[in-house]
């Protein structure tokens, strides 16, 4: 069994402050045989010192990423930064970091496993990942290079962010420093049996025709049902601008069905070639059947809370990891923190920690409750110890 220690602090810029209030607030609390801390922070806490400062004090290992913003214990905020502490006396945790990540090579994946899980006659039962945010390397191919290298274990986690527009500052975090090309990761070994829940798009807001993918390359989504993408889009009814652009693309997520037997993912879209092809967050396999959704605040809210029902459901008294798409608090709008203050007010009294993320990582169940893990975007995903 997992036990869960919450901390905050709001202070960026003194650092004695910061880490005495994160230390005073953990005081009382017992930590028992196995722990290591989970952070989330604006990104000015790396570059404060503030993170430093505060894995130098912990008695245990430090992973994480930067983020745009997060919630724990009922506090939410963009300027915060929230430690979870996991600890279990029979639960063992394990952490690792890979070497510099260039392009989707498996070699610095495979090389900090061999010095970590790789060691073990035992299997862990669940990786805890935290992703740099790399143009040339896709959710995807963290999930599958990992799914393949260490068995299958699951990997539930997040890609970093920050609150660029343009990403520049974001981090995977490993003791007290922030690394832009290094995925951060922690094995848990032993007595624990995790249960994945996501939300992503309710049947209300999905187109009815479906797609089949006739062509596409990595990311690229090149036709559907044998047209361009742009024309696909046009004949569900979606407008264009005078330049011949889909307007409001990025509210207008595909819902990908690999036919595989596992849940759908959602893979947002970020623009439209001059060809008519959709660049899009994840890989898009050929053969693969899609709708397309339409996401807004009223549906954040509304399948962030279906959600977090069925994972309190299906695990009261235990404790929940959430992480949740930018491209959702976008869809916020004016009122940033609805999603946030949703979570905090269904979880009041269950310990939780959310953050956002640019790319989720959360395993699928197919009809028989295999698991097979998958990278998702425009989603919440659960992780119930």
């Amino acid at each position: 069994m997992i036990k869960i220690l919450q901390a905050y602090t709001l202070e960026i810029d003194d650092v004695d402050v910061a880490v005495n209030e994160i230390l005073d607030q953990l005081k009382g609390q017992s930590v028992l045989k196995n722990s290591v801390g989970l952070v989330a922070c604006f990104s000015d806490f790396l570059d404060s010192g503030v993170v430093s400062a505060l894995a130098g004090k912990l008695s245990f290992p430090l992973a994480g990423a930067t983020t745009l913003a997060a919630s724990t214990g009922g506090i939410s905020g963009d300027t915060i930064l929230t430690l979870t502490v996991l600890t279990s006396d029979d639960v063992e945790f394990v952490t690792g970091m890979t070497g510099a990540i260039s392009g989707e090579d498996e070699g610095p994946l495979r090389e900090a496993w061999e010095k970590t899980g790789g060691k073990r006659q035992d299997k862990a039962v669940l990786m805890i990942g935290f992703g740099p945010l790399l143009l040339n390397v896709s959710g995807d191919f963290f999930v599958e290079s990992w799914s393949s290298i260490t068995g299958n274990i699951p990997v539930f986690g997040a890609l970093a962010v920050d609150h660029n527009q343009d990403y520049h500052e974001a981090r995977a975090i490993y003791g007290g420093e922030g690394f832009r090309d290094r995925f951060i990761f922690v094995l848990c070994y032993g007595k624990l049996e995790p249960k994945f829940f996501l939300g992503g798009i309710s049947q209300e807001k999905v187109f009815r025709e479906k797609g089949v993918v006739t062509s596409s390359r990595g990311n690229q989504l090149r036709g559907v049902n044998g047209i361009s993408v742009g024309d696909y889009l046009s004949s569900l009814g979606l407008t264009r601008d005078e330049t011949g652009n889909i307007v409001g693309i990025n509210s207008f997520p595909f819902i990908l069905d690999y036919n595989d037997g596992a849940q759908p993912v959602i893979r947002v879209m970020f623009a439209i070639t001059p060809d008519g092809s959709a660049v899009c967050g994840g890989k898009i396999p050929e053969g693969a059947t899609l709708m397309v959704g339409n996401v807004n605040a009223e549906e954040v809210i509304r399948t962030s809370t279906a959600a977090l029902l069925k994972a309190l459901e299906s695990g009261r008294g235990k404790s929940l990891l959430i992480f949740s798409c930018v491209g959702r608090y976008f869809s916020l709008g004016f009122k940033a923190s609805m999603e946030m203050e949703k979570v905090g007010e269904l979880l009041k009294g269950t310990p939780f920690a959310f953050s956002y993320s640019g790319t989720e990582l959360c395993p699928v169940y197919d009809k028989d409750g295999k698991l097979t893990n998958r990278s998702h975007n425009d989603t919440i995903v659960i992780c119930v110890l």
